[in-house]
């Protein structure tokens, strides 16, 4: 029979640029200028520099770049490193329907091979595509999704990745079909990394399920052979995370009738997606009514079941680390109600550590909204009450959060995010240069120049 993987390996192998709508293209540019400032922000994370020093001391081909280094590595680990520069600060794209992803984890599975092999910017942006609509598309078969079946989207990561490697890669539909299976039937990944305490682990398993497809193509090129039937045939994915149903045929239905990666959002902060909508009610009262630190009795957000369970455990309520604050909505509340903003300064150990903040977190309530639970997630509803010390409530409620596809960040408001992360770090001549390169990207003739304007040198 024709398994599900030998569809998706024709169609991916099938697609090129001049089919794809101006629209998504220029989604494309935009993502990826988004992750290029995610990776220059995650570049000097504490994870990424163990790992950077582990693949130093383990050697091998110096044939890739990775983002503000002139360091090069092997294929398979560059792609790692760049993926978790790109995911380090949790600041990355979101996409959350029966399951959450970040399809810009996928992005170096086309980028770091693309550099290696001298492909053009048209040959990226097709790879990109395949990555977000697949990676998107994964994210809606599950009923209910694999999250709320205890396991982790890295899961689904680890089937989209070996697609986009192989489209770049040049492999055979054959050899995608089993690069999937390879990728695909080792690396399952288990939700415990983004549930209780948080570690490091949190934002690294999307970039290890990168690496996987890299990996996987790698093999498959080579000859070597795996199952054809892991996402919908005998004890493959469908039939292995039970406890409920999947829509198998979702994964090509329509395909190339528009493009998923129109519908996917961007973070307008550094944490967690479901952070974001009650952020954006928190910021409307904020704006609407003017209310002192000192006066703040109590704040109650009102969320999602799933959102108060990930998010305001009372482990949350004693963040030590960036990983443990980031998915912490009382931690994050608390910063947003005294700095007055959200950003990377935000999580750094001095603050995370401070009296205020220690204050301000006990007076923040989260409770789950029963009637929100049926408008997730076609809408991602949230609401906020300040109650004063003078007994006063103010109240706000929002649909979507900023940086919803449905209310954008504009291209000036996302170039402002990037130039938070990197014109610390570099000149705003270089800065210039890859913003031009990222919007001109289908003119670009061979990835080792772009990459080369995302080194250090």
């Amino acid at each position: 029979m024709e398994y599900v993987t030998q569809k998706i390996a024709e169609y991916a192998i099938n697609l090129k640029y001049e089919d794809i709508s101006p629209e998504a293209v220029k989604e494309v540019k935009r993502f990826l200028l988004d992750s290029v400032g995610c990776a220059y922000g995650g570049s000097f994370t504490k994870d990424v520099n163990i790992f950077i020093d582990y693949y130093k001391d383990i050697s091998g081909k110096p044939e890739a770049s990775i983002f503000n280094s002139n360091l090069k590595f092997p294929n398979a680990n560059a792609t790692l490193l760049n993926a978790l520069m790109i995911r380090a600060l949790d600041y990355n794209d979101i996409y959350w329907e029966e399951d959450p992803s970040h399809p810009s984890d996928i992005i170096p599975a086309a980028l770091t091979p693309a550099e290696i092999l001298g492909k053009s910017g048209k040959d990226l942006i097709t790879a990109i595509i395949l990555a977000y609509e697949f990676e998107m598309r994964m994210c809606e078969i599950a009923h209910p999704g694999i999250r709320e079946r205890k396991w982790h989207h890295a899961t689904l990561t680890a089937f989209v990745s070996p697609i986009v490697a192989g489209k770049i890669m040049d492999l055979t539909p054959e050899q995608i079909v089993h690069a999937i299976g390879i990728s695909g039937s080792y690396h399952a990944t288990f939700g415990a990394v983004t549930a209780g305490h948080l570690t490091m682990m949190k934002n690294t398993v999307d970039p290890l399920a990168t690496q996987s497809g890299i990996i996987a193509a790698e093999l498959a090129k080579r000859g070597y052979e795996g199952p054809t039937h892991a996402i919908d045939g005998k004890e493959g994915l469908a039939q292995t995370i039970v406890g409920g149903d999947w829509d198998i045929e979702g994964l090509t239905r329509d395909l190339g009738k528009g493009y998923r990666i129109t519908r996917c959002s961007m973070k307008a902060f550094p944490t967690e997606a479901l952070t974001h909508s009650p952020f954006s009610a928190l910021l409307k009262i904020r704006k609407e009514h003017s209310i002192k630190n000192e006066d703040i009795e109590e704040i109650t957000i009102k969320t999602v079941a799933r959102a108060a369970d990930i998010l305001s455990d009372p482990s949350k309520y004693h963040p030590t680390t960036r990983e443990t604050a980031d998915h912490s909505l009382p931690y994050c509340i608390a910063a947003l109600i005294l700095d007055g903003k959200l950003t990377t300064d935000q999580f750094t150990e001095e603050r995370i550590n401070s009296p205020d903040i220690k204050d301000m977190i006990h007076r923040v309530k989260v409770l789950s909204e029963p009637r929100f639970e049926k408008m997730f997630p076609e809408k991602k509803p949230a609401g906020a009450i300040i109650k004063t010390k003078n007994g006063k409530t103010f109240e706000a409620q929002v649909d979507f959060p900023k940086g919803d596809y449905r209310n954008p960040l504009t291209d000036e408001e996302l170039l402002a995010k990037v130039d938070s992360m990197v014109l610390n770090h570099i000149s705003k001549e270089k800065r210039d240069k890859i913003v031009d390169m990222i919007w001109n990207l289908e003119e670009v003739k061979n990835m080792k120049d772009l990459m080369q304007a995302f080194t250090g040198q």
